[in-house]
């Protein structure tokens, strides 16, 4: 089975990670389980929608709060924060929100390859704005997401930075961007040139809709073209169509690759070589908001695997990462994480 360590010229390497993904700003406001009934949106779930839909969702918001988003570039942010060498692709558009997300990623340390770079101005009428993400959070923390790709919809091959992918010890790539075929075509591209580099390429599944609409791809990818991968409890029963989580469990073993899968409050089970490891979750005294706990969970678990650590002790980072992050409203750290990891005895 493999343990996914990193490839051999990984210490040659500029970038711990290099995420790729949809540039997004988030746009959260707290929302009733009877809004999402209103709005016709299954609670949990992200959903994709036109800029029309969009402009109508957004005007029915109560009083939100706009930070920078995107499920990689999340994960970017956190493996930045503990102290990582981290690129990330995406794709923005010449407008505020373009302008907000570009400021907050490079503020936190990440370094943007030339995709990240800002499209000519887009007439407001079309979809070639900057992707937005309305998330409504519900009482019990939950968040529901309405997201509009925007212009990083148009992500294709033909806007990878071949020789910036190359250069991280780790290629991490978005679920979400499968639904998109051009992207889609983009990610088995990075997947080949990390592999061509010895490089590791681990996957988020992103969501349970996303799993359902890609399950037999993602499953293929599986036997050869990944080495690890992020999921959660749903995700990966699904995924494999079990009964159970214990049996997806089962089912994971049998494919040998590294997997780090989350389970909310019940923690998290790590599946490497010796076999599943139940870590448990670190203590919140309140969830504000899920949102960004996979991602910065994902984003411990690759500074600890791109720093020597083992995937057990990689688990227990990204659980710390991913508690912080929902003990209050937004998907980036407020705390410092590398101080909170040195506190634990993690780094």
């Amino acid at each position: 089975m493999n343990d996914a360590s990193p490839g051999p010229d990984a210490s040659a390497a500029i970038f711990d990670v290099v995420a790729i993904g949809s540039a997004l700003v988030d746009v959260l406001t707290d929302a009733s389980s009877e809004d999402l009934a209103r709005f016709d949106m299954a609670k949990g779930s992200m959903t994709l929608v036109d800029l029309a839909r969009a402009g109508t969702l957004y005007g029915a918001m109560g009083p939100a709060i706009e930070v920078s988003g995107g499920s990689a570039a999340n994960t970017a942010v956190g493996v930045a924060e503990l102290g990582g060498r981290v690129g990330y692709l995406g794709k923005v558009a010449a407008d505020e929100l373009g302008e907000i997300f570009l400021h907050d990623i490079a503020a936190a340390g990440v370094v943007l390859g030339r995709t990240s770079r800002v499209e000519p101005s887009p007439d407001p009428a079309d979809d070639r704005a900057t992707g937005r993400c309305l998330v409504y959070v519900t009482e019990d923390g939950e968040r529901t997401m309405a997201t509009h790709l925007g212009v990083a919809s148009t992500f294709g091959p033909e806007d990878l930075d071949e020789e910036f992918v190359a250069r991280g010890q780790v290629v991490y790539l978005e679920g979400y961007l499968w639904d998109l075929d051009p992207a889609k075509s983009a990610l088995r591209r990075a997947m080949e040139v990390a592999h061509d580099a010895d490089s590791l390429v681990a996957l988020s599944l992103s969501d349970p809709f996303c799993v359902q609409r890609h399950q037999r791809e993602f499953l293929e990818l599986l036997h050869g073209d990944v080495d690890l991968l992020f999921a959660n409890e749903d995700e990966t029963t699904l995924l494999f169509s079990a009964s159970s989580f214990d049996d997806a469990l089962v089912a994971v073993e049998e494919t040998g690759i590294l997997a780090a899968l989350t389970r909310g409050a019940a923690g998290s089970v790590v599946v490497a070589a010796s076999g599943p490891v139940h870590i448990p979750a670190d203590e919140v005294a309140h969830v504000a908001d899920t949102t960004g706990a996979g991602d910065l969970f994902a984003a411990g678990f690759l500074y600890g695997l791109t720093h020597g650590k083992d995937p057990e002790s990689c688990a227990r980072l990204g659980g710390l990462c991913a508690a912080e992050v929902i003990s209050h409203i937004g998907a980036r750290p407020r705390a410092d994480l590398r101080q909170l990891a040195s506190g634990a005895g993690l780094l």
